[in-house]
């Protein structure tokens, strides 16, 4: 048997696959914004409060502060005079590349000013980036584009999530947010499809239903459920967020075991399923994972906002999901630090669980090593065909 001691430096040093992230963000932010981003409240903190009074806040300044040059733990106002002082891009180079991840799949579909493009985060992490196409935002793109029809909408959206894939290397469906997990889980007739799209486009000439951009927001439970079944169609793993998230998603309609049917139906098309997050219902995406082939799931978002109970969440987690079928992300969003976060959580996290079975005689160091590699990177770059 290995030494057990040496698991965690294996782990650590592993060249992960973040398989579910957003770009970061550059420019530099007020305390303000910074604390508005570290947090999944879109509402303000009470007067007298901090986010940084959190466990991902605690987080921050404990594991954040050397990697910019600073002792563990200092006070909210020198670690962000730090980071104002080092400049928004020396900060994110320092924080992703020492995150030791080899490839990030970017979910390029949730849109905010100063976000860095795919070749820009590229340069900045030194590690390749490969995209995930959200279906929602295809659609809202081509029913903005003004020239489409009710009777053409869906040929036109197939065409275009084909040309926007060409180079993707997976799809995402933000349904949870829209509409919630209990929906009709059947594939919608081409004239339902039809009739949704035509109430759409007139909301849209109407100017109802818009967000940030001017784009049309897409929440027909019909439509949503043809740009899942599309993304299924194209043949590429698709992603489904669940459970935690902004007050956006109702959380009681998050719960991965809703989406039964839709699994149950798209089984014979060989298309993974990815489950994102999961948090609270990481035992139940685990159950799933364990019942169907094509299921897999990550507990990205949540490590990073369970600060230091990331161990526990990590361990349940693995209690009824294949070690085959578990994946790791960190869904970091804007500031660096989420990014790099994301990672270390895992890390330290996945070793401490691992070894604790190892120390206990459950496991070996071999076994330990290998589930690490596979849930570190090695189940991503198979399931999306990665180099």
């Amino acid at each position: 048997m290995a030494d057990p001691g040496t698991l965690g430096e294996t782990v650590a040093a592993l060249a992960l696959v973040d398989h579910h992230v957003h770009p970061v963000l550059g420019g530099d932010l007020p305390r303000a914004g910074f604390e508005e981003l570290i947090t999944e409240s879109d509402r303000p903190a009470p007067a007298g409060t901090s986010q940084f009074d959190s466990q991902l806040g605690i987080a921050i300044r404990r594991w954040c502060a050397p990697v910019l040059g600073l002792d563990p733990s200092p006070p909210p106002e020198e670690y962000l005079a730090r980071r104002a002082g080092l400049g928004a891009d020396e900060v994110a180079r320092r924080l992703l590349r020492a995150a030791g991840v080899a490839c990030y799949l970017v979910d390029t579909g949730y849109l905010r000013d100063g976000l860095l493009g795919l070749p820009a985060m590229a340069e900045v992490a030194g590690a390749p980036v490969a995209e995930i196409v959200r279906l929602e935002h295809v659609a809202e793109q081509v029913a903005g584009a003004g020239e489409v029809t009710a009777g053409d909408f869906a040929a036109r959206f197939a065409a275009a999530l084909w040309d926007r894939t060409s180079t993707a290397v997976g799809t995402k469906s933000i349904i949870a947010y829209r509409h919630g997990l209990d929906f009709d889980p059947e594939p919608p007739a081409i004239a339902a499809v039809t009739a949704a799209a035509g109430r759409w486009l007139r909301e849209i000439e109407r100017g109802e239903g818009g967000e940030g951009g001017g784009r049309a927001r897409v929440t027909d439970p019909v439509l949503l459920r043809h740009l899942l079944w599309t993304g299924v169609e194209r043949g590429l793993p698709v992603q489904v967020h669940t459970g935690f998230g902004d007050p956006d998603a109702n959380l009681r309609r998050c719960d991965p075991l809703l989406l039964r049917g839709f699994i149950e139906r798209s089984e014979p098309r060989g298309v993974p399923v990815m489950l994102l997050h999961c948090y609270p219902y990481h035992r139940q995406a685990g159950a799933l994972a364990q019942a169907y082939p094509h299921v897999y799931l990550d507990v990205g978002l949540a490590l990073n906002h369970v600060g230091a109970r990331a161990a526990a969440v990590a361990a349940e987690s693995l209690e009824l999901a294949p070690f085959g079928k578990v994946l790791y992300s960190s869904d970091a969003f804007g500031p660096a630090e989420l990014h790099y976060l994301g990672a270390l959580q895992w890390r330290r996290a996945t070793a401490a669980v691992l070894g604790a079975w190892v120390q206990a005689g459950d496991w070996t160091t071999e076994d330990a090593v290998r589930v690490a590699a596979m849930i570190g990177a090695g189940n991503a770059r198979r399931v999306y065909q990665l180099p």
